[in-house]
């Protein structure tokens, strides 16, 4: 399934119906007075969460959403039936905005949440409802008010505990695949991922947190280069980042220059993600050349060590991430969050 993240659309919801003007004519009643009923409220347009959904791909094709009108008052005190919603779902964790003000108007954060988009018009008064004692017999009805219509914004950010962050091709796909059930593309070129991947990684009885693998950054992704710019707002609501670092690559005369190109990338980014508390990881031990390297870099900066192929490590890589989750979530216990996305 093709993974698209933003959409434009237009919603416009339902006009109320007309109050009626009438008069109430039978044969022993010939001035029975005003009858007219009011007009029905036009439905809401409301954007509800749905966790079964992971893409914004079927709103890519229908740009308008229009909610239903109410009916038009008539005689014999028949008031119009109000107009029916129209509900829009998305996936869970998407952002919505409203274009014309710039206003964000809600962040559905929670499975099942609802927002009331664009309001539907209040139907009108009829004839019936102006009677007085000072007008027996009014003649005037209100007109249905126009219901709202707006341009929104939408904008998925994908829910995850961890998010993997690095260069291309240090291995952030291999260990997604290693540690959960996800099977991502992988492949020996750089920017084999082109859309984020997320796995569920299980610990305990029934425990378990989601991870998500970020395409790869590159320097000036902050400003649009390379691939990796436009996801950097899905590790925006993680909890932990996994830096991982390729240690077959790591240049002797600077050990820490990739770690601190993607620092400065998250650094830059508007989206506050350099406070995410970050554990760095060293992939490719297994390679002669990773090995060899391995405890130059452990001198500058704490590293946990691993092969994603020969899953060297990754029990204890696994132990570090759940005690560092835990840690952020004051010590709670934490269940399963598979339903987050």
């Amino acid at each position: 399934m093709k993974f698209v993240d933003e959409v434009k659309i237009k919603v416009k919801a339902g006009d109320g119906g007309r109050g009626c003007v009438s008069f109430l004519r039978e044969k022993y009643r010939p001035r029975g007075g005003p009858d007219g009923g009011n007009g029905g409220d036009g439905g809401d347009v409301v954007v509800v969460s749905d966790p079964q959904l992971s893409t914004l791909l079927d709103l890519r094709y229908q740009k308008l959403y229009r909610a239903q009108s109410g009916e038009h008052g008539r005689g014999s005190d028949q008031h119009g039936k109000s107009g029916e919603d129209k509900v829009i779902p998305v996936p869970t964790g998407t952002l919505i905005r409203d274009l014309g003000t710039g206003e964000e108007l809600a962040d559905l954060s929670i499975a099942g949440e609802r927002v009331v988009v664009a309001a539907g018009g209040r139907g009108g008064r009829g004839n019936a409802t102006y009677v007085s004692s000072t007008n027996q017999s009014p003649r005037r009805a209100q007109p249905g008010f126009p219901g709202e219509e707006k341009e929104l914004h939408l904008e998925l950010r994908l829910l995850a505990d961890v998010g993997i962050v690095g260069l291309p091709n240090v291995g952030k796909s291999t260990l997604i695949a290693a540690l959960s059930a996800a099977r991502p593309k992988i492949a020996d070129y750089p920017f084999t991922t082109l859309v984020p991947n997320l796995g569920v990684v299980g610990y305990d009885d029934g425990k378990s947190f989601v991870m998500a693998d970020i395409p790869g950054l590159i320097e000036g992704a902050h400003r649009g280069e390379g691939l990796g710019d436009r996801f950097l707002k899905h590790v925006s609501r993680t909890n932990l980042l996994i830096h991982m670092l390729d240690a077959a690559n790591i240049r002797e005369d600077d050990p820490l220059a990739d770690y601190r190109t993607i620092n400065h990338e998250l650094s830059l980014s508007t989206l506050g993600l350099a406070r995410i508390p970050q554990i760095v990881v060293a992939n490719k031990i297994d390679l002669p050349e990773g090995r060899a390297k391995i405890d130059r870099l452990q001198e500058l900066i704490p590293v946990c060590a691993i092969s994603a192929v020969t899953r060297e490590g990754l029990e204890q890589l696994k132990r570090v991430i759940v005690s560092r989750l835990e840690a952020e979530g004051g010590g709670e216990e934490r269940g399963s969050v598979t339903a987050r996305f």
